[in-house]
């Protein structure tokens, strides 16, 4: 079950990155401009950020494998649909239906909770959580490998061979959740909620095409602000809402779903500036002129880290509470940024400093979900974890818009264009640093617990009541 779950985790992060070899092209391929082929990124972050949170509530009441089999079929369909189609439409709708598979993530470690022991939770959460940064890791020197010895489409249908065969695995090895909250879906609530984040998640991801200052910018942020205070405000009232926001607002979830903002903003610059230093030419001074297949390779090592470093930071949670993993995570991940401003000039000190964040991107992807599920009623394991997804969500979605601008504007001339400068890159690594800096801050202030020892298990070799034993305060 464990494997299968996190198969599942691992081939929708490599969904995610399966474009990055042609996002370049993509204006080409698709016949038209730049701004309008950007929707193909743009559409599955959208997807995402709404899906997640809807489908972990439509889990904690119908069932978490029935809505991953779900989210996995329309991961399965979009693919089908960009492999076969060559026009922008298609692409985009493909693209939304694939980011429609993010809630997958959130719903298989609710499942693991649900279904196995305390002694097997933590690793198996720790492996679930860090499945992102892995699938992404590896996933993007197989496509660039694709790309250059095949058409682009079949990307498309290596995504939905991958996506089926998951399927099959969940369908055989995961049990169906015993766990329902029952009760009657809050249709104005994911409606409110879905149309505010599109706002703010548009606004952040165009930004830097439209302009920073343009109406539509501003626009799009006070709509977003106004419509998620009108949202919050109504499942206040509402008997059964969506995001139960009473329990959000703990102090343990609260400051753990800011910190995960944090951490997705400092996970994602690296992922952003580590290809382009590896692949921009020699003649900038700084470039190492590799390339997209050796760029992607050089990168893979930092997501078999992560898998090698999640079952060390379930060790530590257990021993020492998830709060002391999440700390040190996010202490490796700043200093590994520092450690990047002096190592950017061999692919070897690359490939050091992009190890270093992705152990500490496994260090606190580990913890995040266990202090979550820690401060949440089991009932709403499901909806709390697709919320934390899409904090990490909107910092990954922030950090691709500051990162985008600081290097669109911190630029030297190569030729007769003009490629982000070196001090451009280590501008951003400062900025991840500092947003490092703070999630740390916040962190502190989390409540430190410390898990309660495992319940023996029961007799006749079956495991012991699935419900983790409260926490007690350290």
């Amino acid at each position: 079950m464990i494997a299968a779950l996190a198969a599942a985790g691992i081939v929708v992060s490599v969904m995610q990155t399966v474009v990055v070899p042609i996002i370049p092209e993509l204006p080409q391929l698709l016949h038209s401009s730049a701004s309008d082929a950007s929707w193909a990124i743009t559409a599955t972050l959208l997807a995402g950020a709404v899906s997640t949170p809807v489908m972990g509530r439509l889990g904690d009441m119908f069932g978490k494998r029935r809505m991953l089999l779900v989210s996995l079929g329309l991961m399965v369909v979009g693919s089908v649909l960009c492999a076969l189609g060559s026009g922008l439409l298609p692409m985009v709708v493909g693209r939304a239906l694939q980011g429609s598979a993010m809630g997958v993530i959130p719903l298989g470690i609710s499942i693991m909770r649900d279904e196995l022991p305390a002694e097997r939770l933590g690793s198996a959460m720790a492996l679930m959580s860090s499945s992102l940064g892995v699938g992404g890791a590896l996933g993007l020197p197989a496509a660039a490998t694709i790309v250059q010895h095949a058409d682009w489409h079949v990307l498309f249908w290596v995504c939905a061979g991958l996506g089926l065969a998951v399927s099959l695995l969940v369908l055989r090895l995961v049990p169906e959740s015993p766990d329902r909250s029952g009760g009657h879906f809050d249709l104005v609530g994911a409606v409110g909620l879905s149309v505010g984040l599109v706002c703010l998640l548009l606004a952040i991801s165009k930004g830097g095409d439209w302009g920073w200052g343009s109406g539509s910018v501003l626009g799009l942020l006070a709509a977003a602000v106004v419509l998620l205070l009108v949202w919050g405000g109504w499942e206040l009232r509402t008997a059964q809402p969506l995001v139960d926001l009473r329990t959000t607002a703990r102090r343990q979830v609260l400051l753990t779903n800011l910190a995960s903002v944090l951490v997705g903003f400092a996970m994602y610059a690296q992922a952003l500036i580590m290809p382009q230093l590896l692949q921009l030419p020699k003649a900038t001074g700084y470039g190492l002129g590799l390339s997209m297949v050796t760029a992607g390779l050089l990168m893979a090592p930092s997501g078999l880290v992560m898998m090698l470093i999640s079952p060390f930071s379930a060790r530590i949670s257990a021993a020492r509470g998830p709060k002391v993993s999440l700390l040190l995570g996010i202490v490796v991940i700043t200093a590994g940024y520092f450690l990047g401003l002096g190592l950017l000039h061999a692919a070897w000190q690359i490939l050091l400093v992009s190890c270093v964040i992705g152990a500490g991107i496994a260090l606190a992807y580990s913890a995040i979900p266990a202090l979550i599920m820690g401060a949440v009623p089991h009932t709403e394991t499901a909806a709390a974890n697709g919320l934390n997804t899409l904090m990490r969500s909107i910092g990954t979605s922030t950090s691709s818009a500051v990162v985008g601008v600081v290097l669109a504007r911190m630029t030297q001339p190569l030729g007769p264009v003009q490629v982000p400068s070196l001090d451009g890159f280590r501008t951003s690594f400062l900025l991840a640093a500092a947003g490092g800096v703070l999630a740390l801050a916040l962190t502190a202030f989390v409540p430190g617990r410390r898990p309660a020892a495992p319940a023996p298990a029961a007799t006749g070799g079956e495991a012991a009541p699935r419900e983790a034993a409260p926490a007690t305060r350290d």
